[in-house]
C-alpha cells in the first residue's frame, strides 16, 4: 500500500494539482492505477475546452471594450458641460492590482477568500440617505442649491470580465479530479504567454485567449496552437504586431512607423526555436516583414468584426522572404502560415518544447534520456501533443524522480482549495493570494513568462507569505477541520512520519492546519 500511495501523491501532486478533500476519493483511485489515472483525461479532449455562463468571445469583448471607452468619454464630456467634478473610471480592486501597485492588504482577508468560501459581497445602495432635514425658519432664497451629481460612470466590463474568466478558471481547477489537463493547460498558457498588465485590451482577452487559443490545442498538433496563439488578437496587441507595418508597403510608405520586430523575435526566442536555436537577427527580421499585416480590427470595423484577427494587405511588406535558409513567395497571409508551419516542425523547436515540458512536469534538471524521448516524439508524431503527454507519463523518469519542485504560487493556493474541498464562489482571495506571492493571474511581467523552478518560488519571503496565508487559514477554519483526517485525503501512508508527528503535536486544529498546508506533501511536487 505503501508503494501505491507514493504513486498517488506522484499522480496527484507531479500531473495535477493535488487531492481533492471531502468525499471525492482521490487518493484511493490514484492509488489503483496511478498512471492510468492520470491518462484518463487524455482520452476527454473536450474536456479541456472550458465554457461557461457569462464567458464571450475575443470579437465580442473587444466591442464591448471599445463600447465601454466610448460610454466612459461621453460621461467625461457631459460632466464638464454640467460643471460637475469628473470621475475616475472605478477604480481596479485590490485583487486585480499589477505588481508593484498592490496595496497593503490584510493577509487574514486573504486567507479568508483562498478558501474559496466567502460569500459574494452584494452590493450596497448607492443612493445618499435624506437625513438633514431642512429647518422650518429657513427662509427659501437662503437654501443651499443642490450639489452638482457627478456624471454616473458604466460599469467596467474589463474588471467583471476578468474576474468572471479567473473564477471560470479556478472552479476548473478545483473541480478536476486529476488536473492533468488543466496542469497543460497553465503550462501552454505561460509558455505562449500575454500579460494583462498591458493595457485595458490585454486585460479582458487574457482568459479568452486561453480559451480560445490554448485550450482546443493542447492535445492537438503544436503548429496548430502556435497558428492560433501568433494570429490571436491578444496575442498581435500584447507584442505590439498591430503596429508593425513593411517598409515597402502602402502604408509603411505613407506613414514614419516601420517594422516592429516585438512578435517575430518572441515567436523564435520563446515561442518555437528557443536561444541558441540556430536562428540569426536576419532571421528575425525577415520573418517580422513576413507578419506585417497581421492585426486585428478596430473600432470601426474597416477590416472586419471589430476585435477579431485581420490581415491588412496594405501594411504586408511586398515580395518574397528569406527566413532561415528558406525562400517564402509573396502569398499574403499564407507566406507566414508558412513560415509557422515550418518553424514549427525545426529541430530546435522539438527540443526546446520537449526540454521546457519535462522540466515543468519532473525536475529542474530535465533528465536528458527523457527530453531526448520525447523530442523523438514530437519529431515523428509532427507535434502532437497528447503524444507527448501520453510518452512523458509512459516514463518510469515522470514516477521515480523525487517531488523536489516547489509548487508555484497558483498550484499552491488552487491544491488549498482543493484539500479544503471548497469550490470558489468570487475569485478575490485567490487573486489576492497570487498577488501577494508574486504570480499574479495572465500577468508575468514579461513575455517569458512565470519562472519554472525550484530557486524562483524558494525564496524566504515567499515562504514566509506562504506561511502567514496558512496560518490565517487555520486560524478561519481550524475549528471544523480534523488536520490528521486530511493528512490522510492528501498523502495517506505516503505522508512523512515528520510530518505526521508535526501535526500530532501541534499546540491547536488551528496549527496543524497551517503546519500541513506547509508540509512538503503540500508544498512540493
Amino acid at each position: 500500500m505503501a508503494r501505491d500511495s507514493q504513486a498517488a501523491l506522484v499522480a496527484l501532486n507531479r500531473f495535477g494539482f493535488g487531492a481533492r478533500g471531502g468525499a471525492s476519493g482521490d487518493l484511493i483511485n490514484a492509488a489503483s492505477d496511478p498512471r492510468g489515472f492520470v491518462k484518463a483525461e487524455l482520452s476527454r479532449p473536450n474536456g479541456v475546452l472550458l465554457e461557461a455562463p457569462g464567458l464571450q468571445s475575443t470579437p465580442q469583448l473587444g466591442q464591448a471594450v471599445f463600447a465601454y471607452q466610448d460610454q466612459v468619454k461621453q460621461a467625461r464630456e457631459a460632466a464638464a458641460k454640467a460643471g460637475a467634478p469628473t470621475e475616475a473610471p472605478p477604480p481596479q480592486a485590490p485583487s486585480d492590482q499589477k505588481p508593484g501597485l498592490r496595496r497593503n492588504l490584510s493577509l487574514n482577508a486573504a486567507a479568508t477568500e483562498i478558501a474559496g468560501q466567502m460569500a459574494e459581497a452584494k452590493p450596497t445602495d448607492s443612493k445618499p440617505a435624506d437625513t438633514m432635514a431642512k429647518p422650518d425658519t429657513m427662509q427659501p432664497n437662503m437654501a443651499a442649491p443642490p450639489a452638482a451629481k457627478p456624471a454616473p460612470q458604466p460599469l467596467n466590463v474589463i474588471q467583471k470580465t476578468f474576474r468572471t474568466e479567473a473564477l471560470a478558471r479556478l472552479q476548473r481547477a478545483t473541480l478536476v479530479e486529476c488536473g492533468f489537463t488543466e496542469r497543460l493547460v497553465v503550462f501552454w498558457s505561460n509558455h505562449f504567454c500575454i500579460s494583462a498588465s498591458k493595457g485595458e485590451l490585454a486585460r479582458i482577452w487574457a482568459g479568452a485567449f486561453e480559451r480560445e487559443a490554448i485550450r482546443p490545442h493542447v492535445l492537438g498538433r503544436f503548429a496548430d496552437m502556435l497558428k492560433a496563439v501568433e494570429q490571436h488578437p491578444a496575442m498581435l496587441f500584447f507584442l505590439d504586431n498591430q503596429q508593425s507595418l513593411g517598409p515597402d508597403s502602402r502604408a509603411g510608405q505613407n506613414r514614419k512607423r516601420g517594422l516592429n520586430e516585438n512578435l517575430a523575435r518572441e515567436i523564435m526566442e520563446l515561442h518555437t526555436l528557443g536561444v541558441g536555436g540556430g536562428y540569426t537577427q536576419e532571421d528575425v527580421t525577415s520573418l517580422a516583414r513576413i507578419i506585417t499585416g497581421w492585426t486585428f480590427a478596430g473600432r470601426q470595423g474597416g477590416l472586419g468584426t471589430p476585435g477579431s484577427f485581420a490581415f491588412n494587405v496594405n501594411a504586408h511588406q511586398p515580395g518574397p522572404q528569406v527566413l532561415l535558409g528558406r525562400t517564402y513567395e509573396p502569398t499574403g497571409l499564407a507566406q507566414g502560415e508558412a513560415a509557422l508551419a515550418d518553424i514549427a516542425r525545426h529541430p530546435s523547436t522539438a527540443n526546446f518544447i520537449a526540454t521546457k515540458l519535462v522540466r515543468h512536469l519532473v525536475a529542474d534538471d530535465p533528465p536528458q534520456a527523457l527530453v531526448a524521448r520525447l523530442r523523438d516524439v514530437f519529431a515523428k508524431t509532427d507535434g502532437d501533443l497528447k503524444a507527448m503527454a501520453t510518452a512523458l507519463v509512459d516514463s518510469d523518469e515522470a514516477w521515480k524522480a523525487p517531488l523536489t519542485k516547489m509548487r508555484s504560487p497558483y498550484d499552491f493556493v488552487v491544491a488549498s482549495g482543493r484539500l479544503l474541498a471548497r469550490v470558489p464562489e468570487d475569485p478575490g482571495g485567490y487573486l489576492n493570494n497570487l498577488n501577494l506571492l508574486g504570480q499574479p493571474l495572465w500577468s508575468p511581467a514579461g513575455p517569458n513568462g512565470f519562472p519554472d523552478t525550484t530557486a524562483a518560488w524558494a525564496a524566504p519571503e515567499g515562504m514566509k507569505l506562504r506561511l502567514d496565508i496558512a496560518a490565517q487559514m487555520g486560524a478561519r477554519l481550524g475549528n471544523n477541520i480534523d488536520p490528521l483526517d486530511l493528512l490522510e485525503f492528501a498523502a495517506a501512508d505516503a505522508a512523512s512520519i515528520e510530518t505526521r508527528r508535526t501535526i500530532e503535536r501541534a499546540e491547536s486544529r488551528q496549527q496543524a492546519l497551517a503546519l500541513l498546508l506547509m508540509s512538503p506533501e503540500m508544498q512540493r511536487r
